[in-house]
């Protein structure tokens, strides 16, 4: 059994020389803001969910960047309603985020090259 149900970690390296990074997207606030939130919905804890920061996780060219475990479903997103969405969907009733999975969005601009 895993001690959180959603263990979520958010990008938030900074990168040197102007580089793109999650950072630059804003990263930390929103995660600052999604630990809150999920404090406030009563969901942070043991077997529930843990917001936590990450060094980089190395696809910061994609976007900023989450990935929640142990489901290994990676995100991308822009800004608070986003977060909203990700929390609402994925870590309050276990729906995946189609439009801002990594991968999904991936995939799609495979097939489109």
């Amino acid at each position: 059994m895993n001690y959180y149900e959603h263990h979520v970690f958010f990008c938030v390296n900074q990168r040197k020389n102007g580089e793109v990074c999650c950072a630059n997207a804003g990263a930390e606030g929103l995660r600052a803001y999604a630990k809150e939130r999920i404090k406030a919905l009563g969901r942070n804890g043991a077997g529930r969910v843990r917001i936590n920061t990450a060094g980089c996780l190395d696809r910061c060219g994609e976007g900023p960047t989450l990935v929640v475990y142990p489901q290994g479903v990676w995100y991308t997103f822009v800004d608070q309603s986003d977060i909203d969405e990700i929390i609402d969907e994925h870590l309050v009733n276990s729906r995946v985020v189609k439009r801002l999975c990594l991968d999904d969005i991936d995939a799609q601009q495979e097939a489109a090259a």
